[in-house]
């Protein structure tokens, strides 16, 4: 096995791993804030118009956090500058 097999080896493992850390946390994420949501919904249900839109902008903030870590896994598979 050569130097690019080895950088090669390395860039799928660093991917697996990038883009299970990225998708692990942002689940966590949006786990806890759905269920504070819900839980202020349930509380004052008068205001679930408000809640929801603004629990709706939070996920999909939460969301992109996580295709961070995809597109950095897509590149290290796809566009390696380290392979050629």
């Amino acid at each position: 096995m050569n130097a690019q097999d080895w950088i090669a080896i390395a860039s799928i493992i660093t991917a697996g791993i990038t883009v299970a850390g990225g998708s692990f946390g942002a689940a966590l994420g949006e786990g806890r804030a759905l269920s504070q949501g819900l839980d202020a919904i349930a509380r004052q249900p008068d205001s679930a118009s408000t809640l929801t839109r603004t629990l709706f902008v939070g996920l999909a903030m939460v969301e992109s956090s996580a295709i961070y870590p995809l597109v950095v896994a897509l590149i290290l598979l796809f566009a390696n500058p380290f392979v050629r």
